[in-house]
């Protein structure tokens, strides 16, 4: 150990959205707790959680089609888009708590409204998307939601995505106007603002290079500055909310949680429109089916998002592969991930994934005309010169060893704790973001049991719906979700 160690009660790794997350929680509920932020690049929410690197903008099940498979019988289940609504409901809580407490101001360069939609092609998608539309229009959490196949209603509803179509074409779409865009990299560096008059202490251009155990239990990390200098910190609990960089830096950690775990890193690529006119005439965020293969992050979608206060309008992702585990990292980070405990892990994955690698493949290998070309499902008449491409942000899909077998593709958020938790960790994709503040609660009832009693009182006024269902409870849903729109300026 160092002879200058500095200690603290709370270490966040990463300044993304899940570390200003917890960060704001923690603040809330114990305001003497020191805490300290350490992240490598030079502002917050730069990586996964940055707007042009963010795939899930408000990820609430209103479109997603992905979050409503069918099953064998054709019926449709609608389990994961109720458990992906409640979370986005919650997450929407925190965010009114902290506009309605002047935490955060100006929730409208964060969170607009705007219609979500889904659209498919083809008689037999049409039968599954009025399946799905009846099962979800059931439930309360989806209320409001329209189906048509009717070509005057969807040439209003979308304009630009039915000009130029062949008019034998079999297409419908649902609408619903709750859904919104969510910046969540506006909103990372609100919460770290926050952070720091609260006296958080945030360092940027600070890179975690070890993590390890003190003789007295707590953790210590080595950090190097921008200037080279080394310095030592120690803490009783560490979350590490570093993207792509948190499997590493749980391998260091050495626990037996960290075991049997390995990361596969998809990167993606969007079209986004250079052609104002055209971004004016598109309102909604539609969603597709996605390719056979695709991961569920690289489901097609044409996409209307507010970024520096300005609309735009993005098309994909189409999958992308680099050996990178951040978009700053190095293109040594999957090799250096592989370590005895996982390297049958990985194996037995890469044995099982040979359509996700073939997917990857196939679309690392599209020139920016194919590219072009599959967003004509989409519009019609899209011109190659008004589109360029941008690389989005890395995701790391987690795998490990589950019921399902040796070397299993983890899909979703993934939180891993020490048995004492004493160190978390956030790994994983898609719903991520939109999800921040269940995960972030998870982090805490799995690390601080024994304060969770005394906490409840102050969570349950962050989020009133705090350990109730809101699909079971309507009258309470109809009443969070009307002070959520009124406080995050939803309505206007």
């Amino acid at each position: 150990m160092s002879n200058k160690t500095n200690s603290t009660d709370v270490i966040l790794i990463g300044a993304g959205i899940m570390s200003a997350t917890l960060g704001t929680l923690l603040k809330e509920l114990t305001p003497e707790w020191n805490i300290k932020v350490f992240e490598k690049l030079a502002k917050a929410g730069e990586e996964s959680s940055n707007e042009w690197n963010n795939a899930g903008t408000g990820h609430s099940a209103l479109c997603e089609l992905n979050y409503t498979p069918q099953n064998a019988d054709g019926s449709v289940d609608i389990k994961k888009a109720i458990n992906v609504n409640e979370q986005f409901q919650v997450s929407r809580q925190l965010w009114s708590y902290l506009v309605d407490h002047n935490k955060i101001k100006n929730p409208s360069e964060f969170i607009m409204p705007i219609p979500h939609m889904s659209m498919v092609q083809g008689e037999k998608d049409i039968e599954f998307l009025k399946k799905r539309v009846e099962a979800l229009s059931a439930n309360h959490l989806f209320s409001g939601m329209e189906f048509s196949e009717d070509p005057a209603v969807l040439k209003e509803w979308l304009p630009i995505m039915m000009e130029g179509r062949n008019p034998s074409d079999k297409i419908a779409a649902t609408k619903i106007n709750s859904g919104t865009d969510v910046n969540f990299g506006a909103l990372t560096r609100m919460l770290m603002e926050s952070l720091e008059k609260q006296d958080v202490e945030v360092n940027y251009n600070h890179g975690v290079q070890n993590i390890k155990r003190t003789d007295d239990g707590r953790w210590e990390i080595k950090v190097k500055s921008e200037d080279g200098k080394i310095a030592y910190h120690t803490a009783k609990f560490v979350f590490l909310g570093a993207g792509g960089g948190s499997l590493r830096l749980l391998q260091k950690t050495g626990i037996p949680e960290s075991k049997h775990v390995g990361g596969f890193p998809v990167s993606g690529i969007f079209l986004v429109c250079n052609n104002q006119e055209i971004v004016e005439q598109h309102h909604a965020k539609v969603y597709g089916k996605a390719a056979v293969g695709a991961p569920p992050m690289s489901v097609p979608h044409l996409d209307t998002r507010f970024i520096d206060g300005k609309k735009s309008l993005l098309f994909g992702p189409f999958g992308g592969f680099s050996p990178k585990f951040l978009k700053s990292g190095s293109n040594m980070d999957l090799i250096n991930s592989v370590k005895p405990n996982n390297v049958f892990t990985m194996l037995a994955c890469g044995a099982k994934e040979m359509s996700l690698t073939k997917y990857l493949v196939q679309q690392v290998m599209l020139s920016h005309e194919k590219r072009v070309e599959e967003l004509r499902d989409f519009i019609p008449n899209a011109k190659t010169s008004d589109w360029h491409a941008v690389t989005a942000g890395q995701r790391v899909q987690v795998i490990k060893d589950t019921d399902k077998g040796k070397g299993t593709l983890q899909f979703g958020t993934e939180v891993i704790t020490s048995q004492d938790g004493s160190v978390a960790a956030l790994l994983g994709a898609s719903p991520g973001a939109s999800t921040a503040v269940t995960a972030m609660l998870d982090v805490m009832s799995k690390c601080f049991p024994a304060e969770m009693p005394a906490w409840e009182s102050k969570i349950k006024e962050m989020i009133p719906s705090y350990g109730q269902k809101l699909v079971d409870n309507e009258a309470l849903f109809n009443e969070l979700h009307a002070a959520s729109t009124k406080s995050l300026h939803l309505h206007d």
